[in-house]
Protein backbone atom coordinates (compact mmCIF):
# COMPACT_ATOMS: atom_id res chain seq x y z
CA UNK A 1 0.00 0.00 0.00
CA UNK A 2 1.61 3.49 -0.95
CA UNK A 3 1.96 6.07 1.70
CA UNK A 4 -0.55 9.00 1.34
CA UNK A 5 0.92 12.24 0.25
CA UNK A 6 1.58 14.60 3.23
CA UNK A 7 -1.99 16.66 4.76
CA UNK A 8 -1.69 19.67 3.33
CA UNK A 9 -1.25 23.12 5.79
CA UNK A 10 -3.92 25.99 5.81
CA UNK A 11 -1.08 27.95 3.55
CA UNK A 12 -1.62 25.14 0.68
CA UNK A 13 -5.59 25.17 0.05
CA UNK A 14 -6.94 21.84 -0.28
CA UNK A 15 -8.92 21.61 -4.02
CA UNK A 16 -12.35 21.61 -4.19
CA UNK A 17 -13.76 18.61 -3.36
CA UNK A 18 -15.54 16.37 -5.87
CA UNK A 19 -19.41 16.83 -6.60
CA UNK A 20 -19.97 14.21 -8.95
CA UNK A 21 -18.20 10.59 -9.78
CA UNK A 22 -17.74 7.25 -7.86
CA UNK A 23 -15.52 7.66 -4.40
CA UNK A 24 -12.46 5.80 -4.45
CA UNK A 25 -11.79 2.22 -3.23
CA UNK A 26 -9.91 3.64 -0.48
CA UNK A 27 -13.08 5.48 0.67
CA UNK A 28 -15.00 2.25 0.54
CA UNK A 29 -12.35 0.59 3.33
CA UNK A 30 -12.00 3.51 5.15
CA UNK A 31 -15.88 3.31 5.81
CA UNK A 32 -16.08 -0.14 6.91
CA UNK A 33 -12.84 0.27 9.01
CA UNK A 34 -14.42 2.74 11.05
CA UNK A 35 -18.00 1.34 10.96
CA UNK A 36 -16.35 -1.94 12.59
CA UNK A 37 -14.69 0.08 15.00
CA UNK A 38 -17.38 2.01 15.66
CA UNK A 39 -19.18 -0.86 16.86
CA UNK A 40 -16.89 -2.22 18.40
CA UNK A 41 -16.01 0.61 20.71
CA UNK A 42 -19.79 1.01 20.89
CA UNK A 43 -20.05 -2.08 22.71
CA UNK A 44 -17.58 -1.52 25.05
CA UNK A 45 -19.05 1.87 25.94
CA UNK A 46 -22.30 -0.12 27.03
CA UNK A 47 -20.83 -2.82 28.63
CA UNK A 48 -22.12 -2.02 31.93
CA UNK A 49 -25.61 -1.25 31.28
CA UNK A 50 -27.09 -5.16 30.06
CA UNK A 51 -24.91 -6.35 33.36
CA UNK A 52 -26.61 -3.85 35.43
CA UNK A 53 -28.92 -5.80 37.33
CA UNK A 54 -25.99 -8.77 38.10
CA UNK A 55 -23.74 -5.45 39.40
CA UNK A 56 -27.06 -4.01 41.61
CA UNK A 57 -27.45 -7.35 43.40
CA UNK A 58 -24.22 -8.05 44.06
CA UNK A 59 -22.92 -4.59 45.26
CA UNK A 60 -26.87 -3.99 46.94
CA UNK A 61 -27.16 -0.84 45.37
CA UNK A 62 -30.38 1.17 45.53
CA UNK A 63 -32.19 1.64 41.79
CA UNK A 64 -30.60 5.00 42.38
CA UNK A 65 -27.06 4.40 42.23
CA UNK A 66 -27.94 1.76 39.64
CA UNK A 67 -28.92 4.24 37.51
CA UNK A 68 -26.02 6.41 37.86
CA UNK A 69 -22.97 3.67 37.36
CA UNK A 70 -25.23 2.83 33.82
CA UNK A 71 -25.33 6.68 33.27
CA UNK A 72 -21.69 8.14 33.91
CA UNK A 73 -19.86 6.16 30.82
CA UNK A 74 -22.81 7.47 28.47
CA UNK A 75 -22.40 10.90 29.79
CA UNK A 76 -18.63 11.16 29.41
CA UNK A 77 -18.75 9.10 26.13
CA UNK A 78 -21.23 11.97 24.78
CA UNK A 79 -19.40 14.94 26.67
CA UNK A 80 -16.03 13.21 25.29
CA UNK A 81 -16.55 13.72 21.66
CA UNK A 82 -16.09 17.62 21.91
CA UNK A 83 -12.60 17.11 22.34
CA UNK A 84 -11.72 14.03 20.89
CA UNK A 85 -14.01 15.71 17.15
CA UNK A 86 -11.46 18.88 17.74
CA UNK A 87 -8.43 16.58 18.21
CA UNK A 88 -9.64 14.39 15.05
CA UNK A 89 -8.81 17.95 12.95
CA UNK A 90 -5.33 18.04 14.00
CA UNK A 91 -4.28 14.79 13.70
CA UNK A 92 -6.34 12.72 12.30
CA UNK A 93 -8.25 9.17 12.48
CA UNK A 94 -5.53 7.36 11.01
CA UNK A 95 -4.11 7.78 14.82
CA UNK A 96 -7.04 8.66 16.97
CA UNK A 97 -9.26 5.29 15.68
CA UNK A 98 -6.48 2.99 16.98
CA UNK A 99 -5.52 5.04 19.59
CA UNK A 100 -8.99 5.58 21.23
CA UNK A 101 -9.97 1.24 20.48
CA UNK A 102 -6.51 0.62 21.77
CA UNK A 103 -6.83 2.85 25.61
CA UNK A 104 -10.42 1.58 25.25
CA UNK A 105 -9.24 -2.23 26.56
CA UNK A 106 -7.68 -0.66 30.01
CA UNK A 107 -11.34 0.41 31.20
CA UNK A 108 -12.95 -3.44 30.04
CA UNK A 109 -10.18 -5.23 31.64
CA UNK A 110 -10.40 -2.99 34.45
CA UNK A 111 -14.23 -4.16 35.42
CA UNK A 112 -12.74 -7.56 36.54
CA UNK A 113 -11.37 -6.68 39.40
CA UNK A 114 -13.60 -3.40 39.79
CA UNK A 115 -16.76 -4.99 40.10
CA UNK A 116 -16.57 -6.01 43.71
CA UNK A 117 -16.58 -2.23 44.51
CA UNK A 118 -18.99 0.58 44.05
CA UNK A 119 -16.27 3.05 44.04
CA UNK A 120 -14.00 1.55 41.69
CA UNK A 121 -17.14 0.68 39.18
CA UNK A 122 -18.03 4.72 38.82
CA UNK A 123 -14.23 5.03 38.06
CA UNK A 124 -14.04 2.30 35.64
CA UNK A 125 -17.57 3.59 33.67
CA UNK A 126 -15.98 6.82 33.48
CA UNK A 127 -12.85 5.42 32.06
CA UNK A 128 -15.39 3.35 29.49
CA UNK A 129 -16.68 6.87 28.40
CA UNK A 130 -13.41 6.76 26.39
CA UNK A 131 -15.64 4.44 23.99
CA UNK A 132 -18.34 6.62 23.20
CA UNK A 133 -16.21 9.21 21.51
CA UNK A 134 -15.17 7.36 18.41
CA UNK A 135 -18.12 8.67 16.97
CA UNK A 136 -16.56 12.29 16.21
CA UNK A 137 -13.43 10.49 14.66
CA UNK A 138 -15.20 8.36 11.97
CA UNK A 139 -17.74 11.25 10.70
CA UNK A 140 -15.19 13.59 10.00
CA UNK A 141 -13.19 10.65 8.36
CA UNK A 142 -15.89 9.37 6.29
CA UNK A 143 -16.88 13.33 5.34
CA UNK A 144 -13.44 13.75 3.62
CA UNK A 145 -13.30 10.87 1.53
CA UNK A 146 -16.96 10.62 0.00
CA UNK A 147 -17.87 13.48 -2.56
CA UNK A 148 -21.08 15.47 -1.46
CA UNK A 149 -23.27 13.12 -4.04
CA UNK A 150 -22.48 9.96 -1.83
CA UNK A 151 -21.47 11.72 1.41
CA UNK A 152 -24.78 11.33 2.78
CA UNK A 153 -25.52 7.37 2.36
CA UNK A 154 -21.74 6.95 3.78
CA UNK A 155 -22.89 8.44 6.98
CA UNK A 156 -25.62 6.70 7.26
CA UNK A 157 -23.66 3.81 6.65
CA UNK A 158 -20.94 4.37 9.39
CA UNK A 159 -24.14 5.39 11.93
CA UNK A 160 -25.07 2.03 11.59
CA UNK A 161 -22.23 1.49 14.09
CA UNK A 162 -24.37 2.34 16.86
CA UNK A 163 -25.64 -0.60 16.63
CA UNK A 164 -22.72 -2.39 19.04
CA UNK A 165 -25.05 -1.15 21.30
CA UNK A 166 -27.58 -3.61 20.54
CA UNK A 167 -24.95 -5.67 20.13
CA UNK A 168 -23.87 -5.88 23.72
CA UNK A 169 -27.32 -5.75 25.22
CA UNK A 170 -27.80 -8.93 23.35
CA UNK A 171 -24.45 -10.81 23.51
CA UNK A 172 -22.79 -9.49 26.82
CA UNK A 173 -25.94 -11.03 29.38
CA UNK A 174 -25.48 -14.13 27.33
CA UNK A 175 -21.71 -14.23 27.61
CA UNK A 176 -21.45 -13.94 31.27
CA UNK A 177 -23.80 -16.85 31.49
CA UNK A 178 -20.88 -18.94 30.66
CA UNK A 179 -18.35 -17.08 32.44
CA UNK A 180 -18.83 -13.71 34.37
CA UNK A 181 -15.56 -12.05 33.32
CA UNK A 182 -16.27 -14.10 29.45
CA UNK A 183 -17.65 -10.85 27.86
CA UNK A 184 -15.25 -8.40 29.03
CA UNK A 185 -12.18 -10.55 27.77
CA UNK A 186 -13.87 -10.75 24.02
CA UNK A 187 -14.42 -7.64 23.80
CA UNK A 188 -10.86 -6.79 24.98
CA UNK A 189 -9.25 -9.09 22.69
CA UNK A 190 -11.42 -8.06 19.94
CA UNK A 191 -10.68 -4.09 20.60
CA UNK A 192 -7.11 -5.13 20.62
CA UNK A 193 -7.30 -7.04 17.07
CA UNK A 194 -9.01 -3.77 15.53
CA UNK A 195 -6.51 -1.08 16.85
CA UNK A 196 -3.79 -3.21 15.31
CA UNK A 197 -6.08 -3.14 11.47
CA UNK A 198 -6.98 0.23 12.32
CA UNK A 199 -3.85 1.19 11.97
CA UNK A 200 -2.77 -0.61 9.09
CA UNK A 201 -5.50 0.10 6.97
CA UNK A 202 -7.39 3.72 8.25
CA UNK A 203 -5.79 6.11 5.66
CA UNK A 204 -6.58 10.13 6.32
CA UNK A 205 -7.38 11.68 2.74
CA UNK A 206 -4.75 13.09 1.50
CA UNK A 207 -6.10 16.79 0.88
CA UNK A 208 -6.82 17.33 4.50
CA UNK A 209 -6.36 20.49 5.69
CA UNK A 210 -4.61 20.63 8.97
CA UNK A 211 -5.81 23.17 11.52
CA UNK A 212 -2.68 25.38 13.29
CA UNK A 213 -4.89 26.57 16.00
CA UNK A 214 -5.00 25.01 19.49
CA UNK A 215 -7.45 23.03 20.51
CA UNK A 216 -9.70 25.62 22.52
CA UNK A 217 -8.98 28.39 19.73
CA UNK A 218 -10.78 25.53 17.08
CA UNK A 219 -13.84 24.25 19.88
CA UNK A 220 -14.83 27.84 20.73
CA UNK A 221 -14.58 28.86 16.70
CA UNK A 222 -16.68 25.99 16.07
CA UNK A 223 -18.98 27.06 19.28
CA UNK A 224 -19.74 30.55 17.36
CA UNK A 225 -21.19 28.85 14.38
CA UNK A 226 -24.54 29.33 14.38
CA UNK A 227 -25.38 25.80 12.61
CA UNK A 228 -23.00 24.27 15.40
CA UNK A 229 -26.30 24.65 18.17
CA UNK A 230 -28.91 24.97 15.13
CA UNK A 231 -27.75 20.40 14.52
CA UNK A 232 -26.93 19.92 17.89
CA UNK A 233 -30.65 20.96 18.56
CA UNK A 234 -32.15 18.69 15.43
CA UNK A 235 -29.47 16.03 16.67
CA UNK A 236 -31.06 15.92 19.93
CA UNK A 237 -34.45 15.21 19.43
CA UNK A 238 -33.60 12.58 16.67
CA UNK A 239 -30.65 10.57 18.37
CA UNK A 240 -31.67 11.91 21.90
CA UNK A 241 -35.05 10.30 21.50
CA UNK A 242 -33.13 7.32 20.31
CA UNK A 243 -30.78 7.22 22.81
CA UNK A 244 -33.85 8.04 25.58
CA UNK A 245 -36.52 4.78 24.56
CA UNK A 246 -33.18 2.92 24.66
CA UNK A 247 -33.21 3.39 27.78
CA UNK A 248 -37.16 3.90 29.01
CA UNK A 249 -38.80 2.36 26.85
CA UNK A 250 -38.85 -1.42 28.61
CA UNK A 251 -39.51 0.79 31.71
CA UNK A 252 -42.59 2.00 29.89
CA UNK A 253 -43.43 -1.02 28.25
CA UNK A 254 -43.78 -3.44 32.14
CA UNK A 255 -45.50 -0.39 33.48
CA UNK A 256 -47.54 0.53 31.39
CA UNK A 257 -48.95 -3.25 29.18
CA UNK A 258 -47.62 -5.61 31.86
CA UNK A 259 -45.12 -6.83 29.86
CA UNK A 260 -42.42 -9.36 31.53
CA UNK A 261 -39.03 -7.99 31.15
CA UNK A 262 -38.07 -10.56 28.30
CA UNK A 263 -41.08 -9.55 26.12
CA UNK A 264 -40.07 -5.96 26.75
CA UNK A 265 -36.68 -5.91 26.11
CA UNK A 266 -37.20 -8.17 22.71
CA UNK A 267 -39.57 -5.36 21.77
CA UNK A 268 -37.33 -2.67 22.87
CA UNK A 269 -34.69 -4.70 21.16
CA UNK A 270 -36.77 -4.43 17.56
CA UNK A 271 -37.42 -0.24 18.25
CA UNK A 272 -33.38 -0.36 18.31
CA UNK A 273 -33.01 -2.54 15.45
CA UNK A 274 -34.95 0.16 12.97
CA UNK A 275 -33.83 3.03 14.36
CA UNK A 276 -29.99 1.22 12.93
CA UNK A 277 -31.67 0.32 9.35
CA UNK A 278 -33.01 3.42 8.98
CA UNK A 279 -30.08 5.47 9.73
CA UNK A 280 -28.51 5.17 6.31
CA UNK A 281 -32.10 5.26 4.90
CA UNK A 282 -31.79 9.08 6.27
CA UNK A 283 -28.77 9.41 4.41
CA UNK A 284 -29.20 7.73 1.24
CA UNK A 285 -32.39 10.43 0.47
CA UNK A 286 -29.90 13.37 1.48
CA UNK A 287 -27.96 12.41 -1.10
CA UNK A 288 -31.44 12.88 -3.42
CA UNK A 289 -33.33 15.70 -1.60
CA UNK A 290 -31.78 17.95 0.46
CA UNK A 291 -30.88 17.03 4.04
CA UNK A 292 -32.92 19.92 5.99
CA UNK A 293 -36.19 18.26 3.97
CA UNK A 294 -35.46 14.64 4.93
CA UNK A 295 -35.08 15.85 8.84
CA UNK A 296 -38.56 17.53 8.48
CA UNK A 297 -40.62 14.61 7.00
CA UNK A 298 -38.78 12.22 9.55
CA UNK A 299 -39.92 14.46 12.66
CA UNK A 300 -43.16 15.29 11.57
CA UNK A 301 -44.04 11.20 11.05
CA UNK A 302 -42.74 11.02 14.61
CA UNK A 303 -44.51 14.03 15.97
CA UNK A 304 -48.24 12.40 13.91
CA UNK A 305 -47.28 8.64 16.03
CA UNK A 306 -46.23 10.44 19.47
CA UNK A 307 -49.77 12.14 19.41
CA UNK A 308 -51.66 8.75 18.52
CA UNK A 309 -49.45 7.35 21.37
CA UNK A 310 -50.58 9.60 23.77
CA UNK A 311 -54.02 8.38 23.74
CA UNK A 312 -52.79 4.73 25.12
CA UNK A 313 -53.64 2.32 22.11
CA UNK A 314 -53.58 -1.24 22.89
CA UNK A 315 -49.79 -2.71 21.83
CA UNK A 316 -50.92 -5.10 19.05
CA UNK A 317 -51.05 -3.98 16.50
CA UNK A 318 -51.50 -0.09 17.03
CA UNK A 319 -48.97 0.73 19.85
CA UNK A 320 -46.70 -1.15 18.06
CA UNK A 321 -47.18 0.68 14.61
CA UNK A 322 -46.93 3.98 16.49
CA UNK A 323 -43.31 2.87 18.07
CA UNK A 324 -42.09 1.24 15.09
CA UNK A 325 -42.71 4.15 12.97
CA UNK A 326 -41.44 6.96 15.61
CA UNK A 327 -38.50 4.49 15.35
CA UNK A 328 -38.19 4.72 11.90
CA UNK A 329 -38.21 8.74 11.83
CA UNK A 330 -35.66 8.88 14.46
CA UNK A 331 -33.45 6.73 12.40
CA UNK A 332 -33.98 8.68 9.91
CA UNK A 333 -33.17 11.78 11.19
CA UNK A 334 -30.19 10.96 12.74
CA UNK A 335 -29.05 10.28 9.67
CA UNK A 336 -29.89 13.13 7.53
CA UNK A 337 -28.72 15.59 10.36
CA UNK A 338 -25.38 14.83 9.82
CA UNK A 339 -25.67 14.84 5.93
CA UNK A 340 -26.91 17.76 6.76
CA UNK A 341 -23.84 19.03 9.08
CA UNK A 342 -21.73 17.63 6.12
CA UNK A 343 -23.08 20.55 3.77
CA UNK A 344 -23.07 23.66 5.96
CA UNK A 345 -19.80 22.89 8.38
CA UNK A 346 -16.70 24.34 6.84
CA UNK A 347 -14.39 21.63 6.46
CA UNK A 348 -11.74 21.90 8.44
CA UNK A 349 -13.94 22.56 11.14
CA UNK A 350 -15.97 19.30 10.76
CA UNK A 351 -14.45 17.15 13.81
CA UNK A 352 -15.08 20.54 16.02
CA UNK A 353 -18.67 20.78 15.31
CA UNK A 354 -19.55 16.94 15.01
CA UNK A 355 -18.24 16.12 18.58
CA UNK A 356 -20.17 18.93 19.89
CA UNK A 357 -23.20 18.49 17.82
CA UNK A 358 -22.83 14.24 18.92
CA UNK A 359 -22.21 15.12 22.71
CA UNK A 360 -25.68 17.16 22.60
CA UNK A 361 -27.35 14.07 21.30
CA UNK A 362 -25.84 11.80 23.85
CA UNK A 363 -27.00 14.06 26.34
CA UNK A 364 -30.38 14.83 25.06
CA UNK A 365 -31.58 11.33 25.34
CA UNK A 366 -31.33 11.66 29.45
CA UNK A 367 -33.56 14.51 29.75
CA UNK A 368 -37.03 12.48 28.71
CA UNK A 369 -36.90 9.61 30.48
CA UNK A 370 -36.72 11.71 33.83
CA UNK A 371 -39.41 14.06 32.26
CA UNK A 372 -41.39 10.83 31.85
CA UNK A 373 -40.95 8.79 34.79
CA UNK A 374 -41.76 12.59 36.69
CA UNK A 375 -44.72 12.34 34.75
CA UNK A 376 -45.78 8.93 35.80
CA UNK A 377 -45.19 9.42 39.35
CA UNK A 378 -47.46 12.74 39.34
CA UNK A 379 -50.02 11.91 36.85
CA UNK A 380 -50.15 8.21 36.76
CA UNK A 381 -49.87 8.38 32.56
CA UNK A 382 -47.42 8.68 29.92
CA UNK A 383 -49.94 10.82 28.42
CA UNK A 384 -48.39 14.01 28.61
CA UNK A 385 -44.63 12.64 28.03
CA UNK A 386 -45.95 11.55 24.63
CA UNK A 387 -47.67 14.66 23.59
CA UNK A 388 -44.00 16.26 24.75
CA UNK A 389 -42.12 14.82 22.60
CA UNK A 390 -44.80 15.25 19.40
CA UNK A 391 -44.25 19.21 20.40
CA UNK A 392 -40.51 19.09 19.99
CA UNK A 393 -40.83 16.77 17.16
CA UNK A 394 -42.92 19.34 15.49
CA UNK A 395 -41.04 22.31 16.20
CA UNK A 396 -37.49 20.34 15.06
CA UNK A 397 -39.28 19.61 11.61
CA UNK A 398 -40.46 23.71 11.22
CA UNK A 399 -37.01 24.58 11.54
CA UNK A 400 -35.47 22.27 9.85
CA UNK A 401 -37.99 23.03 6.76
CA UNK A 402 -37.68 26.76 7.58
CA UNK A 403 -34.29 27.74 8.12
CA UNK A 404 -31.50 24.97 7.75
CA UNK A 405 -32.85 24.63 3.33
CA UNK A 406 -30.99 28.07 3.16
CA UNK A 407 -28.49 27.53 6.18
CA UNK A 408 -25.08 27.66 3.88
CA UNK A 409 -20.86 26.99 5.11
CA UNK A 410 -20.01 30.16 7.36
Amino acid sequence: MTTPSAPKTPSTPAPAPQTGGHPPAAAYRNLIVATIGFALTFWAWNLIAPLAGVFGSDLKLSSFAQSFLVAVPVLVGSLGRIPVGALTDRYGARLLFPLISALTIVPVLLVIPARHNFGAMIAVAFLLGLGGTTFAIGIPLVNSWFPPAHRGLALGIFGMGMGGVALSGYFTPRMAKHGENLPFLVVAIALAVYAVIAAVLITDHPDRTIPTTSLGTRLGAAGKLRVTWELSALYAIGFGGIVAFGVYLPTYLKTWYELSPTDAGTKAAGFALVTVVFRPVGGWLSDRVHPATVTACALALVAVFAILQAFDPTLNPMGTICFLLMAAGLGTASGSVFALVSQVTPQPQVGSVTGIVGAMGGLGGFVPPLVMGAIYSAKGSYSIGFMLLSDLALAGCVYAYGRMRSARAE
